[in-house]
């Protein structure tokens, strides 16, 4: 605490990242970034843009950053978005911060299910929003029904971070339905490892905003691109927040390297292939050591051991080398979320798991 903070600093609880540990030979699958590397096209545009000296990095980017929004309206073009419907950002948690800003901040509170992204209530607090948690059922599904009260939007992430919990096309269609003066924010970062994008649904309603990042599905997190979709009165607004924050959001590399990845299908297609092929055999793996799996759509399984604790499970996987996220909040403090990791990752994993076991037996 410093007698400088404005009273709101004092006020805040920040957003806990997941771990980056500065460990050689480290099992990483605690903050669901892709086992494989991103599309060969992007570092090859990466490596063109640095061409000539890297002379053009002396040089601000575009900052609207139109050829990223046309390559984007055209990898969905079977919906007819257009670039005017695009919003780009650094990374989705920037563009989600624009959408509190811009699109929530209303006299009625937001509403988001209990457990979900942890960053949703710290954007509320920094922004002065009112929100209202809605428990999702024992089987951390959503319950449609339960966001009928007056609010001020509302925000799903879907599938859902930490459980990996799938919400039908159908379901967010009567959510839109159900609240048609509100802003409905789908947060959809894991949506290539099993879901229906929402984005079908945006030229139907005016208060859909969908997000969606490179950094999962095209292994880019290092790059920081995020992007939502809307009609153009919610894309306006976001442009107005954006520009009185940062013109300049993307830089001449990232922006680059998202047009080339989302332009290669075929390693997309390959990459989110193997990772949902490696996440159908872990959970089996894991089911057979008693584990308790909750049904994902991401790249990313929640589990839990019904004889073991969780954070001590955790630990003795961190002495053996790999990492793994736990989180000790209420309900959920008895699961772990483990990143789905390449083939020979994931084995070594149950292997720890079935010594731990034992040992503990």
């Amino acid at each position: 605490m410093s007698r400088f903070w404005s009273p709101l600093v004092h006020r805040l609880t920040p957003y806990i990242p997941g771990e980056q540990p500065k460990l050689d030979k480290l099992i990483k699958l605690n903050t669901n970034e892709s086992p494989y590397p991103p599309s060969p096209q992007a570092i090859a545009a990466i490596r063109g843009e640095l061409a000539n000296g890297g002379n053009g990095l002396r040089l601000y980017p575009d900052p609207e950053a139109d050829h990223l929004k046309r390559a984007i309206a055209a990898h969905f073009s079977r919906f007819a978005i257009e670039p005017a419907q695009v919003f780009v950002g650094n990374g989705s948690d920037e563009v989600l911060a624009h959408a509190f800003m811009a699109l929530l901040q209303h006299d009625q509170p937001v509403l988001f299910p209990d457990i979900t992204y942890s960053f949703y209530p710290v954007y509320c607090a920094l922004y002065g929003i009112a929100h209202r948690t809605l428990p999702l059922g024992d089987d951390f599904c959503l319950n449609v029904a339960d966001y009928r009260p007056a609010n001020g939007g509302i925000v799903i992430a879907n599938p859902n971070a930490p459980t990996g919990r799938l919400l039908p096309l159908a379901s967010i269609e009567r959510l839109l339905a159900a609240n048609p003066d509100s802003v409905v924010v789908v947060d959809e970062a894991y949506v290539d490892f099993g879901g229906e994008t929402a984005i079908a649904l945006v030229g139907a309603h005016a208060n859909l905003l969908v997000v969606q990042t490179l950094s999962k599905s095209r292994a880019l997190a290092g790059l920081r691109v995020g992007y939502a979709i809307g009609q153009h009165e919610l894309i306006a607004g976001l442009a107005r927040v954006k520009n009185s924050f940062n013109s300049y959001p993307l830089d001449r590399l990232a922006i680059v390297g998202a047009v080339a990845a989302l332009a290669d299908e075929e390693h997309f297609t390959w990459t989110r292939q193997a990772v949902m092929r490696s996440r159908a055999v872990l959970a089996e793996a894991l089911g057979e050591l008693a584990f308790e799996v909750v049904p994902s759509a991401a790249n990313f399984i929640f589990a839990r051991h019904p004889a073991h604790d969780a954070a001590t499970l955790a630990a003795e996987l961190r002495q053996r080398g790999i990492v793994v996220r736990h989180f000790a909040l209420a309900r959920i403090a008895q699961y772990l979320r483990i990143t789905i990791g390449t083939d020979e990752q994931c084995a070594m994993l149950v292997d720890a798991l079935r010594e731990i076991l034992r040992r503990q037996a």
